[in-house]
């Protein structure tokens, strides 16, 4: 069924453009255990048979619990499986996000990657500025992306991506290493990045949107509603069909705790939307 997105040349693989994010496999704000550990392990099972071999996690969530999860539930990993990971940031103990920054940071979150889910080198990490934890803010990357690139070279992450971050900061990273994605955050009412997609498309860069469903305030929109009842789909699966046929180089990773949502979420992949359909649905992000 997810064959049908296509794939996408990234990180030296042929990902799926369908892939899973680990997020919610967490507790409530991404904090702690998951409400039903067996549940968490069925969803990561259920999404490998399903042919996803692309998976975005991170230790900071939880923190440590997502990637324990992964490593339980699918190592021995299968051989073309690409696990995404992320770096730059920490929770605090009342559950916030903080920066890390700092040389040492780096290399521990990097190292509790590779603990946790039981690998000796990460295929991809992701940079996550924090200038400002709600969205990309102008800023130099260059101190904690050398930090990053030094790991690279130990042989400890194979690939760096870049998240949270605008054009400039791209153009900025490219000086220090060669950068293979861009998670940022855009979905049918969140657009800012048009530009930027386009522009890394035609360089061949990956681009991974978070929070394609709208995150923690889901998508809501009497037009996408009318869309899907017509294309007998949920709202989802017309944001996510909207998201594949934008351009060809972003990959999806919803995220979800739930078996029967995850294959909602997946048989996105067979539906294809009508020109009028994405003229009305290109409007709500105008």
């Amino acid at each position: 069924m997810i064959d049908q997105a296509g794939t996408y040349s990234f990180a030296g693989r042929d990902a799926k453009r369908l892939g899973y994010g680990a997020m919610q496999l967490a507790g409530p704000g991404v904090f702690g255990p998951p409400r039903d550990h067996d549940a968490a392990l069925a969803v990561l099972r259920a999404a490998v048979k399903a042919g996803v071999n692309h998976i975005d996690t991170s230790d900071f969530y939880g923190p440590h619990v997502t990637n324990r999860l992964i490593r339980e539930a699918l190592a021995p990993y299968p051989q073309d499986l690409l696990i995404v990971t992320k770096i730059g940031a920490r929770r605090g103990d009342d559950a916030s996000w903080l920066p890390a920054f700092e040389a040492d940071e780096l290399a521990r979150a990097v190292d509790d990657n590779l603990k946790n889910l039981g690998l000796e080198a990460l295929d991809v990490v992701n940079l996550r500025l924090m200038f400002d934890v709600h969205g990309p803010a102008e800023g130099s990357l260059a101190t904690p992306l050398k930090a990053v690139a030094d790991l690279q070279r130990q042989g400890l992450v194979r690939h760096i991506g870049l998240s949270n971050v605008t054009p400039t900061q791209v153009e900025e990273a490219r000086g220090i290493a060669e950068i293979v994605c861009v998670q940022n955050q855009y979905n049918l009412a969140h657009r800012d990045d048009d530009a930027f997609i386009d522009a890394l498309a035609a360089e061949g860069v990956a681009y991974v949107p978070f929070f394609p469903l709208g995150g923690f305030s889901p998508l809501q929109s009497a037009t996408l509603s009318g869309v899907a009842a017509r294309l007998e789909a949920t709202p989802m699966q017309v944001a996510l069909a909207w998201l594949l046929q934008r351009s060809p180089n972003i990959l999806l990773i919803p995220g979800t705790s739930s078996v029967a949502h995850l294959h909602e979420n997946l048989a996105a992949a067979s539906l294809t939307l009508p020109e009028d359909a994405v003229a009305q649905l290109d409007a709500i992000g105008g």
